[in-house]
């Protein structure tokens, strides 16, 4: 598999992750033996890189990794002072029509302690599609554009459950019938969250990055069927 680099400098590389590919090895994924993103990007292109944030295993889209190690903390305090701005897409079951903030805590996957946590929900579009799901004859989507200001482990997936409208493609949080539907009828099977952009500026060469990554295959078939374009 081969890592699409959308950005490059000296300092930093930021990819385009593919949905169901690790980042690195951890405790929470020790059952899943498979090449990880730094494996990959290590064969690729024959040097180590360091995650400077997260991206769930499931979850495609940017993702920026540092060169030098001793640079990691740097990038991460822009996360921690809020100076950079995340943006993902999702596509949600139901109609999603107006702007929401979400502030609903997330439990802490190894304290197990809840934290604050606050997403802003954007609706971009929507679909009424003539396939039944159970228990209703029709089935309604929502393109919906999703903007963290804090990174919780699978914040925007409970924060839409949470909701009433999961992301499709989740089965831990999701609607079984409706990733269903999707799989049976689109033969789509991923999780329907891509990190779309990222903006900030850079701390070493101050210059304004505003990054995106190109949508996965499966979103294409989607927007193609529901006559959705970004």
């Amino acid at each position: 598999m081969k890592i699409e680099i959308i950005f490059e400098d000296s300092f930093i590389i930021v990819v385009n992750k593919p949905n169901n590919v690790l980042i690195h090895n951890s405790y929470y994924a020790r059952n899943i033996k498979e090449t990880t993103l730094l494996e990959l990007l290590k064969e690729q292109l024959n040097q180590s890189f360091y995650p400077i944030h997260r991206l769930d295993r499931k979850t495609s889209g940017v993702l920026v990794l540092a060169k030098q190690k001793e640079n990691v903390g740097i990038f991460q305090d822009l996360f921690n002072s809020k100076e950079i701005q995340k943006n993902y897409l999702g596509i949600v079951r139901g109609f999603f029509n107006e702007a929401r903030l979400i502030n609903s805590p997330v439990k802490n996957a190894d304290t197990k302690i809840y934290k604050d946590a606050e997403t802003r929900c954007e609706p971009l579009a929507t679909m009424l599609c003539n396939i039944a799901v159970h228990p209703y004859k029709n089935s309604r989507y929502s393109l919906v554009k999703l903007i963290p200001s804090t990174g919780r482990m699978h914040q925007l997936r409970i924060h839409m459950n949470k909701i009433s409208h999961p992301i499709i493609g989740d089965y831990k949080y999701g609607d079984r019938f409706h990733n269903r539907m999707f799989e049976t009828e689109f033969n789509c099977a991923n999780l329907y969250l891509h990190a779309y952009s990222i903006e900030f500026k850079h701390p070493f060469t101050a210059i304004d990055l505003n990054i995106k990554a190109e949508l996965p295959n499966d979103w294409n078939i989607i927007f193609k069927k529901f006559n959705w374009q970004i």
